[in-house]
């Protein structure tokens, strides 16, 4: 397990991160709840598609011109008009076309009707479209052609030439074939031929189809329009490709489709405008609209996904006052939120905003009668749309599907504004819990610490009590504890105080029978005894005395205490007391050495100089009886306010972790063996109450060498004037 020295406050701070799962639980409710939000949008375009879809069932008259019944649609033969964004101007510079040349289709050798010589290659290719605008059909044509063969002027032949051939059936349903041949650049001259496709003779003049043939480097341009209601379900052009101006005969035709008779025609789908007027309400929304045939060709379409006219965004806006909330959420809190989230771009790449043709997973489940929904990502990866289809029925045939688009921005608007609140409501959640966590573990951390503080200033250093502990009011656990400890610590004082307290009881309960037995002792060596009895009555003196000696240790030990409590403190010089009493042992000892170093300078205390005097008789008698050869040194200093006596001498080291508890009431390490005097262990104990009542410090260590013991003595000074 790893022990990490952190407090309790860090812990629960550290704990209170948990919070931070808050955020991301949010985020996947919010998360959940968009995905329902989806469905519920995919759901509802379902609806909308097929609502629809239900106005345009059973109209068959939208379909008839749109060639919806065909099985399929050939590419190049079967053609459709581009919606135009505007008129074009009919002068054979193809300009106006350019915006739409990627609809270009290139007719060459693959769209080759006939060839006069088959084992010539074809020389001649165009690019052909037709659009619609203002009910006018447009188309262009930009031929290669290396000889170009105009119509001859006095000629009454319209084939002989190089010409555009446009054949068609009408919406009354006649076949019908028109041949455009100038005789040179300029406004075109239309011809209409008769409706037998071997008979090109004789022709009639068409105004109704107008344009302009320009020849170019490469061959020529013809621009034309007609109107639509000469064209119906079914349309073919083709060029006819002159090469020798002497014989006129025709080389090649090139077309869309054959024109030799309607059925070979191919079809041309013009979007349809009844249909438009159907979904045109559909525009004023969000949603775009496409109406296709059964081969995925638009018929019609409506809306534009980029609006930002959603139900979703206009429900949203913000219309709060500026408030000072307001403002410091706008400011700090929405830039810091936006670094998560993302807004929806307007400005995404719409791949489909100008199809003709539609196609994809839901469409062809539409095409196949049932209801289908997709999602795709825009090419940018910018936005997501969700596109929905249903099928429109005609009989029991399904003749084209309805199709409508929309992005998600809108939910990812909703989205957003949800995680906003959230995370506000989460930021202020976290902020108050962690800071109620944190009041809380510095009330309990603070409570906790004044426990340590009186438990450790509860018992001293020698494991002595000195205060009790006041025991908490409050019921909780740590109130508990500390009631606890408030109990054992009093068990504790008590006890130590018995032991205290046992030798004054010891002395005073032991000095009377041993009077009685001394004297009894003394009266019956007066007497006369036999040889061997002195011999028992001596060695029942001898341990009287000895006993004495012990009550007498006791009550000096007793009587230090008493006295301590009233005696009379003086100021003295702690010097002169201390250099006189190791002059005394100096002739009292004269067997042991002493060295002694005392600083010069007053060092006055305030005290019973008696006492210290007592004090020095213990620790020079300890340091003797502990001492070997080697003289015992004292050192005398001031440092500061204190002065500090250091009383050393070579002999038996301390036992280990017994240097606290020497000093205490009947605590002795001397060995039991080797004693000529009886020893309780009172010397230092007094020597410590001293110590402690001239407000100082006494401690015992072993020599740094580890050849002796020394004692260090704290006393504190008067100040110096």
């Amino acid at each position: 397990m790893f022990n990490i020295p952190i407090g309790l406050r860090a812990k629960v701070v550290i704990l209170s991160l948990f919070l931070l799962c808050l955020p991301w639980l949010g985020y996947e409710y919010v998360w959940e709840m968009e995905k329902y939000l989806r469905h519920g949008q995919e759901k509802t375009l379902v609806g909308t598609t097929q609502a629809l879809a239900t106005a345009l069932h059973e109209r068959p008259k939208l379909f008839n011109h749109q060639a919806s019944f065909l099985s399929q649609v050939e590419k190049g033969r079967d053609l459709y008009a581009y919606p135009l964004s505007g008129p074009i101007q009919l002068d054979g510079k193809l300009e106006d076309w350019q915006q739409y040349q990627h609809r270009m289709i290139n007719y060459g050798g693959d769209h080759v009707i006939f060839n006069r010589n088959e084992n010539q290659p074809v020389d001649i290719h165009f690019s052909h479209m037709v659009g619609k605008y203002a009910g006018y059909l447009y188309g262009s044509f930009e031929v290669f052609d290396k000889h170009l063969v105009y119509r001859s002027k006095n000629s009454l032949r319209v084939d002989k030439n190089d010409h555009l051939v446009i054949a068609t059936q009408s919406p009354d349903g006649q076949f019908r074939r028109y041949i455009v041949a100038n005789t040179q650049d300029g406004w075109l001259s239309a011809f209409e031929l008769p409706q037998d496709p071997t008979q090109s003779m004789p022709v009639t003049p068409e105004i109704r189809i107008q344009g302009q043939w320009l020849s170019t480097e490469n061959g020529y341009n013809i621009e034309f329009r007609m109107p639509l209601n000469m064209v119906g379900s079914k349309l073919g052009f083709a060029i006819y490709n002159v090469d020798d101006s002497t014989t006129r005969t025709v080389n090649t035709i090139i077309g869309t489709s054959a024109i030799d008779s309607v059925a070979h025609l191919g079809t041309v789908l013009v979007p349809s405008p009844e249909i438009e007027n159907i979904i045109k309400g559909m525009s004023h929304n969000s949603s775009r609209i496409w109406v296709v045939d059964n081969h995925g060709r638009v018929l019609a379409k409506s809306g534009d996904i980029r609006a930002n006219n959603s139900v979703w965004s206009s429900s949203l806006e913000d219309t709060s006052q500026q408030s000072a909330w307001s403002i410091f959420k706008s400011d700090y809190l929405l830039p810091l939120y936006y670094k998560i989230l993302t807004k929806p771009p307007q400005d995404f790449v719409d791949s489909l905003q100008d199809s003709t043709e539609l196609s994809g997973s839901h469409i062809q489940q539409a095409l196949n009668g049932k209801r289908g929904s997709t999602w795709r990502l825009t090419p940018d990866s910018k936005a997501v749309v969700l596109a929905a289809a249903s099928p429109i029925w005609i009989d029991d045939k399904v003749m084209g599907a309805v199709i409508a688009e929309e992005t998600t921005h809108g939910i990812r608007t909703l989205r957003n504004r949800a995680l906003e609140k959230l995370f506000n409501v989460i930021i202020t959640i976290m902020s108050m819990g962690t800071l109620a966590l944190f009041i809380f573990a510095s009330s309990i951390s603070s409570r906790i610490r004044k426990l340590r503080d009186q438990s450790e200033q509860a018992i001293d250093s020698q494991g002595r009590v000195k205060q009790q502990i006041i025991p908490s009011k409050t019921r909780d656990e740590i109130g508990d504890l500390s009631r606890s400890f408030a109990n054992i610590v009093g068990r504790l004082g008590q006890y130590t105080h018995y032991l205290e307290n046992m030798s004054s009881r010891l002395s005073h309960e032991l000095r009377t029978p041993v009077a009685v037995v001394r004297s009894s002792l003394e009266h019956l060596s007066l007497q006369k005894l036999e040889p061997a009895s002195e011999k028992y009555v001596a060695r029942a003196q001898e341990g009287v005395s000895r006993l004495h000696l012990i009550l007498n240790n006791l009550s000096e030990a007793t009587r230090l205490e008493a006295s301590l409590s009233h005696v009379e403190q003086t100021h003295f010089s702690l010097t002169e007391v201390v250099g006189g009493c190791m002059q005394g042992y100096q002739y009292t000892y004269p067997e042991n050495q002493f060295s002694v170093a005392i600083d010069d300078g007053d060092m006055t205390m305030f005290g019973v100089p008696e006492y210290i005097a007592q004090l020095m008789d213990k620790l020079i008698n300890n340091a003797i009886e502990f001492s070997t050869d080697n003289p015992i040194r004292l050192t005398l200093k001031r440092t500061g306010k204190t002065a500090i006596i250091e009383l050393a001498n070579q002999g038996p080291l301390l036992p280990s972790d017994m240097s606290a508890q020497i000093f205490e009431s009947m605590v002795s390490i001397r060995s039991q063996g080797v004693q000529t005097k009886p020893h309780l262990g009172l010397g230092l104990y007094i020597a410590r109450l001293i110590i402690e009542f001239h407000q100082g410090v006494i401690k015992a260590e072993n020599l740094s060498d580890n050849s002796g013991v020394k004692f260090v003595l704290t006393l504190p000074l008067d100040e110096l004037k």
